[in-house]
């Protein structure tokens, strides 16, 4: 599709975007304008003392967030009232979205002159309509167009923006538009509420099944002594979870080392990656990281049989992140569910190969993630240059509940059920999110096509 513009009907020279909205045509129009007042109504500070007002951030989202502010802090700048329904825009984040609107029982509200505030006529527009018509893509291209200034300090001009025509179905459709999209995000809310609700019911069943109690809560005490000769690893949080213990009860479920259920425990490949694309790829750290096995998350290196052999990734295997500086991810684990002949694994991460006649691969990834097993795992990692580490030794000393094999693979695939209806839930949930906001935006906008390169 070409448009064509004569020249004086151009504010600014923007050769991939002429500013405009793609307005359904059926719809009428009004400026924004007409719609919206601006109140400028300034805080008498001799009256209010700083401590009992509340600013307020706005994000690129339309959200508004109560601003925390430490005590004994102060505004020099003017400060304006904002009230409950009012319109509330963020000037230099404008061009982003930054525009929501004050929920109710929010009382004592202020903004500084970097903000602006407008007052909704309530008889013309729903509030809730103008704050979800600037978050359509249509409506942020044009934000971002629009944008003005030097020096990283652009900005949408407020009487630029005022100007400009919106599309106003009547405010009884604006109702409708806003109701109907709000039960759609209340469904997806619930679904996802449901889904967590699954997986953590799934989880307890396993936790409960085996036997495995949670880790006891670490003091909150900054100070410990020890003697150094009984020190095996510099580590407050691993010298108390030594003496206080790591949270697998004493039951019928025989507990021993992992290392006596493995039968391999290897580092990864050391070598630098290659800056070009071969026919071998090295996953990254953060493959594994998530708790499951991102085989987008790669890198590329020199394809060499040595490397194909010593770190070949079979159905199977357990993968172990086993250094990051976030105490959380170290000892995260990914299981491979089939041969993977193209990639290997780097360095910090390490290869786990269970005896299928004493654990079961399944079983065993879902155990290294819960709190008991957790809890051993970070009382192990050692901390240096920023960043805590674990190696085989401590893995294969992993105290676990093992049970029969055949047990161990009914709980995996109860456990993996429960993850997967959650999962569907969550599919469902966002799945309605997205076509209650494609039917928000299709109800003002034409279809636009993208600008040619």
């Amino acid at each position: 599709m070409i448009e064509v513009y004569r020249w004086k009907q151009l504010e600014r020279w923007d050769a991939f975007t002429i500013p405009h909205l793609h307005i359904a045509p059926h719809l009428p129009q009004k400026a924004i304008g007409e719609l919206l007042a601006p109140r400028h109504e300034r805080v008498d500070r001799e009256q209010w003392p700083f401590d009992q007002l509340q600013p307020i951030t706005i994000h690129f989202g339309g959200d508004i967030s109560r601003r925390k502010v430490a005590p004994g802090t102060d505004y020099s700048l003017p400060l304006f009232w904002a009230m409950p329904g009012d319109v509330v825009l963020s000037k230099i984040d404008l061009k982003n979205g930054a525009v929501g609107v004050l929920p109710e029982g929010w009382d004592n509200v202020v903004v500084t002159s970097h903000f602006k505030v407008y007052t909704p006529d309530v008889t013309q527009i729903d509030p809730r309509y103008f704050r979800l018509l600037l978050q359509t893509q249509d409506f942020k291209n044009w934000l971002w167009a629009n944008r003005s200034g030097a020096d990283g300090r652009t900005e949408v001009k407020l009487d630029v923006f005022e100007a400009l025509s919106i599309p106003l179905p009547p405010v009884e459709q604006q109702n409708d538009l806003c109701d109907a999209y709000a039960a759609a995000l209340h469904r997806a809310t619930q679904l996802e509420q449901a889904a967590d609700a699954i997986e953590r019911a799934g989880w307890q069943a396993f936790e409960t099944a085996l036997d495995v109690a949670l880790p006891p809560p670490l003091p909150d005490r900054p100070v410990f002594v020890a003697r150094f000769k009984d020190v095996e690893r510099w580590s407050h949080d691993g010298i108390l979870r030594g003496a206080i213990g790591n949270g697998v009860a004493e039951t019928e479920t025989a507990t021993e080392a992992l290392g006596n259920a493995l039968l391999e425990v290897r580092h990864g490949c050391s070598k630098g990656p290659s800056k070009k694309a071969t026919s071998l790829r090295v996953m990254k750290i953060s493959a594994v990281t998530k708790g499951r096995l991102d085989l987008n998350e790669h890198k590329f290196i020199a394809d060499e049989p040595a490397l194909r052999e010593q770190f070949a990734l079979k159905s199977g295997d357990i993968l172990m992140c086993r250094t990051n500086g976030t105490l959380a991810y170290v000892g995260m684990s990914a299981l491979v569910d089939v041969d993977i002949d193209d990639m290997i694994f780097p360095d910090k991460v390490i290869r786990v190969r269970p005896d299928p006649e004493k654990i079961e691969p399944g079983f065993l990834w879902r155990l290294l993630q819960v709190p008991a097993v957790r809890s051993q795992i970070e009382a192990a990692a050692r901390t240096a240059v920023g960043n805590f580490a674990i190696g085989g030794k401590d893995i294969k000393a992993l105290k676990v509940p093992l049970p029969l094999p055949a047990h161990q693979k009914c709980l995996a695939q109860a456990l993996g059920d429960a993850m997967t209806d959650a999962k569907s839930k969550r599919t469902e949930a966002a799945t309605l999110r997205q076509l209650a906001w494609a039917t928000f935006e299709t109800a003002l906008f034409t279809a636009t096509e993208e600008p040619s390169a």
